[in-house]
């Protein structure tokens, strides 16, 4: 099959780090395309910066239907625009934050969420809520970390990650750590090697699950809230993104 990873913001480095992850676990014969938007934010780390990211991520999912992509994988812990990629697209689309707590509710009771600014974990806490995993969800905590901080493969960022972890470990009593940012991803093998703990990034689990849909013969459903956006002029800026795409 064929998977594109959208790193939702322009960061071309993270980009190749977050396609390095999703290759190390997909199957032989699965087609990893990481890419990330010709448009949009540098960093993820506001509700503006998510909202802005949205058309960048629609035009990649517009690109692959043409390309005959199966799946989608929106590699940002905020999810930015699931839903409307859903209603865009013929073939699964997967948020890594809804991956990574239904793969943390699936083999333990708790789980605490490890990600970058303070300032971002309400949207955390607020994706708990929309997927029902607030009751399992112990704590979101912060590293003081920019987003783009994660492009360095340094002993000193993924000591001030792993020393979070143990913090969520030791203070919140959880079974699994969920890794709140896709830019972590490629240190996740390593931090459950240090912790001892289920340590859970969202790409893997998204391309994991991926896999699986397409084995099963299942596509994003059609009807309801996820059928194709409804014809209409758009305006402006916004003029290539009427549906159909370009229309």
């Amino acid at each position: 099959m064929k998977i594109k990873v959208i790193n939702p913001n322009t960061s071309w480095p993270m980009t190749e780090k977050i396609g390095l992850s999703a290759r190390l676990v997909a199957a032989p014969g699965t087609e990893i395309i990481a890419v990330s938007p010709a448009m949009g934010p540098a960093s993820i780390e506001s509700h503006y910066d998510e909202a802005l990211s949205v058309p960048g991520i629609l035009q990649e999912i517009s690109k692959g239907e043409a390309e005959g992509v199966d799946g989608y994988v929106i590699a940002c812990f905020g999810d930015p625009g699931l839903y409307a990629a859903r209603e865009a697209a013929r073939g699964p689309v997967i948020g890594i934050a809804e991956a990574a707590m239904h793969a943390a509710s699936l083999i333990g009771s708790s789980f605490s969420v490890v990600t970058t600014l303070q300032r971002t974990c309400g949207m955390s806490w607020h994706l708990a809520e929309r997927y029902g995993m607030r009751h399992l969800c112990r704590n979101v905590r912060a590293c003081e970390l920019p987003v783009l901080a994660l492009e360095e493969n340094s002993a000193e960022i993924l000591n001030r990650i792993a020393d979070e972890c143990r913090r969520a470990i030791h203070e919140d009593g959880i079974d699994s750590i969920v890794l709140g940012c896709a830019g972590m991803a490629d240190w996740c093998q390593e931090l459950r090697q240090m912790l001892g703990i289920n340590v859970i990034d969202g790409v893997s689990v998204a391309v994991k699950l991926l896999e699986s849909l397409h084995q099963l013969g299942l596509t994003t459903c059609k009807r309801g809230d996820w059928a194709y956006p409804l014809p209409k002029p758009y305006s402006g800026l916004l003029q290539p993104f009427a549906w159909p795409q370009g229309k």
